[in-house]
């Protein structure tokens, strides 16, 4: 069992967590074909050297279309990041995508229990 993240890793996911979503927001919807990206979550590792980042995109139907464009600029995106973290932090992380399916879990069961 994972035991639970130190208050160092908590703070680097959610500075992380903000100034991605500001570097995101910052591209606009038109960068992802008309799609909303919302940094959900952001989970780093003990040795700070990785950050899982939990995205949620709107329509779900283009979240495979803006995986890969997240994936294919991820260096883009982790220099920017550097650029504004890089005060605090030695090494920036490396930066894994997950696409956050919550909100299509929390839409499904709704329309489950509406029926």
């Amino acid at each position: 069992m994972d035991k639970a993240p130190s208050t160092r890793q908590l703070k680097v996911a959610r500075e992380i967590q903000k100034d991605l979503a500001e570097i995101i927001r910052a591209q606009g919807m038109a960068h992802f074909g008309g799609a909303m990206v919302t940094v959900s979550e952001v989970r780093v590792s003990p040795d700070l050297s990785v950050a899982k980042v939990y995205v949620s995109i709107f329509p779900s139907a283009k979240a495979s279309e803006v995986m890969k464009m997240l994936s294919d600029d991820n260096r883009l995106y982790r220099g920017e990041l550097g650029r504004q973290v890089g005060k605090q932090l030695r090494i920036v992380p490396e930066l894994v995508f997950y696409l956050d399916t919550s909100l299509d879990y929390a839409e499904h069961i709704e329309e489950l229990l509406k029926k």
